[in-house]
């Protein structure tokens, strides 16, 4: 006996206490306080290849209509051709660290590294839709260039410079590695680069930031789960995601206020009203930064739906379960963005619209694939078409997702 427990009884407990911290499962997720639920995210048995943001099904859609010329798919193509991001003539700019303050102050190859991301994607697409080998070609050249040369991020905001960079190269990689046949010889030190250099940086998420933070971050490590066929960061990933959706974007059914951020320290009223940046009235669709910025906003609205379609493609639909607060989200930012007034409740009757290329992935995924009826989203998407790049993490989404049905 020992403190009043049978010996046998204690060993038992230990034992299993250390099997469950050893096992190498990733079948559910353990919350770091007590407001955050238990969520069980098993990662499938086998990941889905390509299977970042666009699964092959999806590629073929694609091709099908640009090389039949049809439209919107072939000006999207034909305006990603003729982009700087397209060029066949581009230098890759790799750098050791990058280091990137607040709002890229100071900008020690955060924009390099973006752009040359973007890059890389967009020749990744290039390639599946022309089967031009250049394209794949140099894809890989910028893939190799980065990953043979860098090693760190530093300064704050070392975490969303990882979550933008580190949710766009995934896609590429995806693309090129599991499509492309005349070889890649540095795929393996690119895939340790994104387990090394960008996995530990975004994995944890930033609680207590502003959410599109943690959006972007969680945009970054599933897209990398995937890749590294990693089933127990993915599984920490897609957790961490569960929680924020809920915590990002309001619905009535929530109660008089939003959701707390999980994992982090807010956890009163005057708290979260601060968090929400002042704003104290809560309506359908309302985002944690709506009365920031729209342009912050419709970065967590694009992460959020990245990490849903990634999720569709391995096997988890997650649309069914946040329809609601997806299609809110977007028709209630799109009617303002569209001009409708704004009123005094809402943001102080202030708001710094510029919503972004932002509503592509979700609007399609509702609407053609549910038959969701989203008037005002549909209207500011297809008057936006062509959506290009915010040249952050949002690239050619009017050309993989406009109408895709798979």
């Amino acid at each position: 006996m020992r403190y009043g427990v049978p010996a046998g009884l204690l060993a038992a407990a230990l034992g299993l206490v250390a099997a469950l911290t050893l096992a190498p499962t990733s079948a559910a997720v353990t919350p770091d306080t007590p407001n955050t639920p238990a969520v069980l995210a098993a990662a499938p048995t086998a990941f889905a290849h390509p299977g970042v943001l666009n699964s092959r099904a999806q590629l073929d859609f694609v091709r099908a209509k640009v090389q039949a010329g049809q439209q919107p798919w072939k000006a999207a193509f034909d305006d990603m051709l003729a982009s700087r991001y397209g060029s066949l003539s581009r230098t890759p700019k790799p750098r050791e660290i990058v280091e990137c303050g607040s709002y890229s102050n100071p900008n020690l190859g955060c924009t390099d590294e973006r752009e040359d991301a973007i890059a890389a994607y967009t020749d990744a697409l290039a390639w599946y839709i022309t089967r031009d080998a250049r394209y794949a070609k140099k894809s890989i050249e910028l893939m190799d260039a980065w990953s043979a040369r860098i090693k760190d991020h530093t300064n704050s905001n070392a975490p969303l410079q990882s979550g933008w960079a580190g949710s766009t190269w995934p896609r590429a990689a995806e693309i090129v590695k599991h499509t492309y046949t005349g070889g890649w010889p540095g795929q393996g030190r690119f895939a340790t680069m994104l387990r090394d250099v960008y996995l530990p940086e975004v994995i944890g998420g930033k609680p207590n930031s502003n959410g599109n933070w943690e959006l972007i971050m969680m945009d970054a490590a599933v897209g990398i789960s995937v890749h590294l066929d990693d089933r127990a960061s993915y599984d920490k990933a897609l957790a961490i995601y569960l929680g924020r959706v809920p915590a990002y974007f309001y619905l009535a059914s929530d109660g008089p206020q939003p959701k707390y951020p999980p994992r982090s320290t807010i956890d009163t009223r005057s708290e979260l009203i601060d968090y929400w940046h002042g704003q104290s009235t809560f309506v359908d669709g309302l985002a944690q930064e709506t009365c920031r910025d729209f342009g912050h906003t419709g970065m967590g609205i694009a992460a959020a739906l990245h990490v849903a379609e990634t999720s569709r493609i391995q096997g988890r639909d997650l649309y069914p379960e946040f329809k609601d607060r997806f299609r809110h989200a977007l028709g209630f930012h799109a009617k303002y963005e569209l001009g409708e007034a704004v009123p005094s409740w809402l943001c102080g009757g202030s708001l710094a619209k510029g919503l972004g290329p932002a509503t592509e992935v979700g609007y399609n995924a509702l609407h053609t694939r549910l038959g969701v009826t989203m008037e005002n989203t549909r209207r500011l998407t297809e008057g936006r078409r062509p959506a290009g790049t915010e040249n952050h993490f949002e690239a050619w989404e009017t050309l993989t997702h406009a109408e895709n049905p798979n």
